[in-house]
Parts: structure tokens; C-alpha cells; sequence
């Protein structure tokens, strides 16, 4: 039988602060509880998975009065996982999921980039740079993309999470130039200045009026040490991404790869991965609840996508064989409601589906993001990951 596994991350929907979440100012932040609370989204098929029952698990009592009733019998398996990496940003949510946790967070710039950094930049590109600071990526590009336009000059920006970010009008700077530009950083970023990620953020448009196109790309470090991509394809079994995750992997462990610009796209690739695909992991992110709304503090926007994929999850689900896998779970919060635009430290829920599954099956709280590459490993019978604990033998109980 050629087995399969689905994994989903919803990026950012994650379901309460961490027991250690006052250490990275998140104290309080929860953001499927306070969505649920504010916006009252209907969410029935990830609610027959579990979902209502893992915001129930992190809701005080006056949180709980404002929960709606299971309308559905559970026909899942639910829980959380807490981080044990060092961090809140994507890459180190994902990598943690795949088996690889680090010790150190990466590096982050809240005084904006060091002098060493950005003029080796300058002297790589042959541009100069405007901000270096921390900020919002629609904000900045409003605020000087006029001055990028006259000048040629290349905005570069971070934020909380470790990320060099690059933005540039695409009739400015050819996307291939942007894309060379990134790699340059990469390059130079090493050592005590490694972050996570270089993010290429082209825009178009006219001063007032500018927008970011779906042309965006990551270039981040390789994982350090092997993940169960690694182990899946060293089974030569399929590892097919979907959206962002080849480029959080910095492609190491994948063997095939589908591009996605937004959620509902990633839906409809994952289908496609189901159609073509008949062993392995097909791993998808969803970008859309981080970068177009969870950031923006869009709390409207952010309860709508949520309801727009519940509405495509039983297209996955009609897709699924027996010899199928469901995993749903997420890689950091970004509470909408939470003062700030900045990821949260929380934990993620962790949805589980197969088949024969017919009873409500609780996972509780598993300790590591890790336990879901071991269960992956362990449902496609390829060597253990050096952490995590497998809960396969709960789905067949």
C-alpha cells in the first residue's frame, strides 16, 4: 500500500501563549480563541476535526461563555503542540515541525541592520539603500517607494522576526535583478548575522497607490541538521512542496515543488499534488493568514480566510484514499487582536484525519512541533527523527 501524508500549515493560526510567551512580550496572545471570541467565524468542517475543542483547551472561564457548541460530532484527532525552539518566526516553526530544533534564536535587528552589513550590500548590488529599520512592508514602500523610484536605491527593512527584507519597484529593478540582489545578502548574512530568511518584496504601482506582487521569494539557510524531508526522500519517496516551504527548506529534501501566490491557490495545488502524487508527503503552507492579515492587525480578513479554506477542506478530504494522512497544524501565532503587527510566541493546533477514523480521538498537548515529522515518519515507515514522539498509535487505537 502506498501511503501518503497531507500536512497543512495554516501559518500563523496558532492557540495560546506558550507557558514562557511573557519572555517574548506575548503574554495573553491566543489567536484562534480570540478570533472565535470577535468574529464568531463558522468553521464546521475543521470543527469535526477537533478545532472548537483545542480553543476550549486554552479559554478561561469567561473566555468559555463566549465559545460556540460543537454543532458536529469530532471525527478527528485534536490537540496542540508547544514550541521548543528558541523563536516565533516561520522558519523556525517549520523546521521544529520537520525535526530540526534549534537552541539559539536567530538574529534579529531592532536597531536596523550594522554598517558592515548593509555597506558590503551596497558594494555587491552597486545601489545604495534607504530605511534599515524596523517597520511594516506595505508602510515602508509608501513611504519611500517615490524615493526608491528617483533614486534606484533599494529599501531594506526587517521586523521582529529575523528576516532581511528587500523591496523594489519592478520597473525600477528587473525581478531577476531583485532575485540576484537577495542572493548577495544571503551570502553575506552568515556567521553571527545568519537570519533566518532574505525575502525578495517586489511592488509596482504609483506613488499613493503602490501594491506588493505575488512575485515575492525567500532565500533561507539550509535546516541544520536532517529533517524528515531528508528521510522521506532518502526512502525515495515523494516530497512535493506546496508555496513557501522550498524556500523555508531552502529546497534541501525536496523532490518536486508547486508555486503558490495565496491560500486558495495552495488549496487547488494541493489537490493537484493528490491527483499526481501516490506516495510520500505533499507539505503545503498557507500564506495568507500571516502575511495579509495577521500582520495588518485585519481581524475581519483574518476570520474570513479562515472560513474560506473550511469551505475547501472537504475538497481534500473527498481527495483522501485509506492509505491517507490529514495532518492540519500551524508554525507561530500572530494574534490580529494582540497589541503590535509582530508573530506571537503560541502554541499550535494539531488537527489529525484519516479515513476510518470514526470517534474523537485527543492528542492533549504534545511537547515539541516535532511530534508531527516523527508521526509523518512513522505513518510512511522511514527512519525516526533524533526528536519527537509519534502519536500514530492514538489514530488506531
Amino acid at each position: 500500500m502506498n501511503k501518503r501524508v497531507i500536512l497543512i500549515i495554516l501559518d500563523s493560526v496558532g492557540v495560546g501563549a506558550q507557558p514562557d510567551a511573557k519572555a517574548y512580550g506575548d503574554e495573553g496572545a491566543n489567536t484562534l480563541l480570540n478570533i472565535y471570541r470577535h468574529m464568531k467565524p463558522e468553521l464546521p468542517h475543521m470543527e469535526r476535526l477537533g478545532l472548537l475543542e483545542v480553543v476550549r483547551s486554552t479559554a478561561d472561564q469567561e473566555a468559555l461563555a463566549e465559545l460556540p457548541e460543537t454543532k458536529t460530532p469530532i471525527e478527528g484527532a485534536y490537540g496542540r503542540a508547544l514550541a521548543k525552539a528558541a523563536g516565533k518566526d516561520t522558519t523556525t516553526g517549520h523546521w521544529e515541525i520537520a525535526g530540526d530544533i534549534l537552541e539559539r534564536p536567530f538574529p534579529t535587528y531592532p536597531e536596523g541592520f550594522p554598517p558592515e552589513i548593509i555597506d558590503a550590500f551596497e558594494k555587491a548590488t552597486g545601489r545604495g539603500v534607504l530605511a534599515n529599520v524596523p517597520a511594516s512592508g506595505t508602510e515602508i514602500i509608501e513611504r519611500l517607494g517615490k524615493e526608491h523610484m528617483e533614486t534606484g536605491k533599494l529599501i531594506v527593512y526587517t521586523s521582529a522576526d529575523s528576516v532581511f527584507q528587500i523591496a523594489a519597484h519592478e520597473d525600477i529593478v528587473p525581478i531577476e535583478d531583485l532575485y540576484r540582489y537577495s542572493q548577495a545578502a544571503r551570502d553575506i548574512l552568515t556567521g553571527e548575522h545568519a537570519v533566518g530568511r532574505v525575502i525578495a518584496r517586489p511592488f509596482v504601482g504609483t506613488p499613493g497607490s503602490f501594491e506588493r506582487t505575488p512575485r515575492r521569494r525567500d532565500f533561507s539557510l539550509e535546516p541544520t541538521a536532517e529533517t524528515m524531508l531528508d528521510k522521506i526522500k532518502a526512502a525515495s519517496l515523494t516530497v512535493m512542496s506546496v508555496g513557501k516551504i522550498k524556500d523555508i527548506f531552502a529546497g534541501k529534501g525536496i523532490t518536486d515543488a508547486l508555486e503558490s501566490k495565496n491560500n486558495d491557490m495552495g488549496v487547488t495545488k494541493t489537490l493537484e499534488a493528490m491527483q499526481n502524487v501516490d506516495s510520500g508527503l505533499i507539505f503545503t503552507n498557507l500564506v495568507d493568514f500571516d502575511m495579509k492579515y495577521g500582520h495588518r492587525n485585519d481581524t475581519t480578513g483574518y476570520a474570513n480566510a479562515l472560513k474560506a479554506f473550511d469551505e475547501r477542506l472537504p475538497e481534500v478530504i473527498a481527495e483522501m484514499t485509506d492509505a491517507d494522512l490529514l495532518i492540519l497544524t500551524a508554525d507561530h501565532g500572530v494574534d490580529p487582536f494582540y497589541p503590535g503587527t509582530d508573530h506571537t510566541r503560541e502554541s499550535v493546533p494539531v488537527l489529525a484525519y484519516m479515513k476510518n477514523m470514526k470517534e474523537a480521538i485527543s492528542l492533549g498537548v504534545r511537547e515539541t512541533f516535532a511530534d508531527v515529522g516523527q508521526t509523518i515518519c512513522d505513518w510512511l515507515e522511514v527512519e525516526s527523527l533524533e526528536i519527537g514522539t509519534s502519536f500514530l498509535s492514538l489514530l488506531h487505537r
